[in-house]
């Protein structure tokens, strides 16, 4: 049942008539200066930015209507774009088209404590829901580092540091409303905890990096502020005895809420960017939630787990400011790992594997980086197997080429391992060529359902399938 995905041909004479009529509705609120439409292909990758002719900025589901009508009767791809953080090249608008820019449909709709729910619209960034929230003494547990929309992080199905104990954003989504290609507008699910009622119509549209229709609300699971929360670090003498660590903690059913692993490089890095001073050898950062006594035996547990595989000293850490400095230091771990090399680029690239297979495949991509001769960290959420290599390079052509190696030779290696080549930055532009080798004759359902929901190929063309 091969449905064959090529790339379309630019439509020109359909975006020189889409444009005037989308500056006639949205007024100044449809831009088409060089800056801006550079600015909206802005990818934090070595891929090549790819500007659409134009960036709309909805404020209302309405506008969103009106934008994929217009788009529609002409065959005029849209692009969404929330604030710019995937790392695939999702925002790129290869046959150009507009760029539908979200981050203004910024309200939370509504908050229903009792049943630790709410609904937002997609351009409400995690931390600006987490502020809103904080006085109700609830809180949304995806995090994925970067302020990313949760418009965008439900397009990429986003996780990060919390993964491990409040899952992805698989997991955290009840419902969403969209406006399909056709223009019409459909709600996925209700506000009731379970169903079995049809397709799971919500799950699809999350992780479809807006490939089938634009999100126009979302509700989410909230979980209650934990009543203590405990953080730590812990040295490892190598990166494979913090993965043994780590397998032993989650095999051992400690609901450990964050643990992190920085390899020694990263470790360096972080150090020099936010004034720590830690010992510069691979580190697991863990986080525990829950009551006072709870915390305090989970950290006991897990401190005896590391003892064992030569880890340690087990410091923890329980004021929030030092909590907060820990943290915001694991979070500017990009940032700082660019510090290595100043001038060059940095090509963030994630996988995840089994967690059976993670030390192992944690090994080899570190002797991969050095026989390539790559300067490449490792840092990862490793309590559910995912990890992350920032390549820093040059503008060296076999520096370059060396790079590419080594993302496909880890890509490749965590397929092998029945792992994924993407555990959380998504397919886009940049892991089409893995899809396949993961998943084979799935993609043909995939790209069964795009044909059918997206005929004319106008919602974020180019992006999963070649």
């Amino acid at each position: 049942m091969a449905v064959p995905m090529t790339r379309r041909a630019r439509n020109a004479s359909g975006i020189a008539l889409a444009v005037p009529i989308l500056k006639q509705r949205f007024g100044e609120r449809c831009e088409t200066g060089a800056a801006i439409r550079a600015q909206h292909a802005h990818t934090t990758t070595w891929i090549a930015g790819e500007p659409a002719d134009a960036v709309v900025f909805v404020e209302s589901h309405q506008d969103v209507v009106d934008l994929v009508e217009v788009c529609r009767t002409h065959r005029v791809p849209i692009v969404p774009f929330g604030v710019g953080t995937s790392l695939e090249g999702h925002v790129n608008a290869p046959e150009g088209g507009i760029s539908a820019d979200f981050s203004r449909m910024n309200q939370v709709l509504a908050v229903h404590d009792e049943d630790l729910t709410c609904t937002v619209e997609p351009g409400v960034t995690r931390t600006q829901l987490n502020a809103h929230l904080r006085d109700r003494g609830l809180f949304f547990p995806i995090d994925p580092g970067a302020n990313a929309t949760i418009g965008g992080m439900c397009g990429t199905r986003a996780s990060g540091t919390n993964a491990v104990r409040y899952g992805t954003m698989r997991e955290n989504v009840v419902a969403l409303r969209a406006v399909l290609a056709n223009g019409d507008t459909i709600t996925t699910a209700s506000r009731a905890k379970k169903s079995s009622a049809g397709y799971d119509v919500t799950r699809l549209l999350v992780g479809s990096e807006g490939t089938l229709g634009l999100i126009t609300a979302v509700t989410l699971k909230l979980h209650g502020i934990p009543e203590a929360i405990l953080s730590a670090v812990c040295p490892f003498p190598t990166v494979e005895a913090a993965c043994r660590a780590t397998i032993a903690t989650v095999q051992s059913g400690i609901p450990v809420a964050r643990i992190e692993l920085l390899d020694g490089l990263q470790v360096s890095a972080v150090n020099a960017h936010s004034k720590l001073t830690l010992p510069e050898v691979p580190t697991l950062f863990l986080e525990f939630h829950g009551s006072p006594a709870a915390v305090a035996a989970d950290g006991e547990a897990v401190a005896a787990l590391a003892a064992d595989e030569g880890g340690g000293p087990f410091k923890i850490a329980t004021l929030a400011e030092d909590r907060s400095r820990l943290w915001q230091a694991r979070h500017d771990a990009y940032w700082a790992a660019l510090g290595l090399r100043p001038g060059c680029t940095g090509i963030s690239t994630d996988v995840c594997v089994p967690i059976s297979r993670l030390a192992e495949c944690v090994e080899a991509t570190r002797e991969d980086a050095q026989e390539l001769d790559l300067v490449a960290p490792i840092v990862g959420h490793v309590g559910d197997g995912n990890f992350h290599t920032l390549v820093l390079i040059g503008d060296d052509p076999a520096e370059r080429a060396r790079a590419a190696t080594f993302i496909g030779r880890l890509s490749e290696r965590a397929i092998a391992m029945e792992g994924t080549c993407t555990g959380e930055h998504g397919i886009g532009q940049g892991k089409m060529a893995y899809l396949r080798r993961e998943l084979g004759g799935t993609v043909d359902v995939m790209a069964a359902i795009k044909a059918t929901l997206d005929p004319d190929g106008i919602m974020n063309p180019g992006k999963i399938f070649h």
